[in-house]
């Protein structure tokens, strides 16, 4: 079972069902061999709070789309905390043009992408970028094509 706790400091309001993220969260979970119990903390944010975590930990000093942080080492029991996701919901309006049908979809990819993270998985390379984009596609039931964007 999957906990999820979701704050949305954004003026972006109602771009997600919380049983559709914590059905997401729980078929990767399942799929990447996490058991028992587990804990995301999602924040939907705006550009200048995204923008700050950024810089504090990537030293980019620009807004991002997603940044997640790890709490714990996975193991294959699976742990308790697995982390937070910061998703800006400035940066999903951008990219979407403002529909909001997109934007709820976009939504969903970015948090698929932040869990995949959580969970271990980067795009460093280009073979772990094939392989998150290939997860991505599969846990959201879209072409591959559609699974990243730059």
């Amino acid at each position: 079972m999957l906990h999820l706790d979701i704050k949305n400091i954004s003026a972006h309001k109602r771009l997600y069902l919380r049983r559709h993220l914590v059905a997401l969260a729980e078929r990767i979970c399942r799929n990447e061999g996490i058991k028992g119990e587990a804990e995301v903390s999602l924040v939907l944010c705006d550009d200048a709070f995204i923008r700050k975590l950024n810089l504090q930990y990537r030293g980019k000093d620009e807004p991002t789309d997603v940044l997640s942080f790890q709490q714990e080492a996975i193991t294959p029991e699976g742990p308790r905390a697995l982390g937070d996701i910061v998703i800006s919901l400035d940066m999903v309006q951008r990219f979407c043009g403002g529909d909001r049908a997109s934007m709820k979809k976009e939504l969903q990819l970015l948090f698929c992408h932040g869990l995949l993270h959580l969970l271990g998985f980067t795009h460093d390379k280009t073979a772990d970028r094939r392989i998150m984009l290939e997860k991505q596609a599969q846990y959201l039931g879209i072409e591959v094509e559609q699974a990243w964007h730059t």
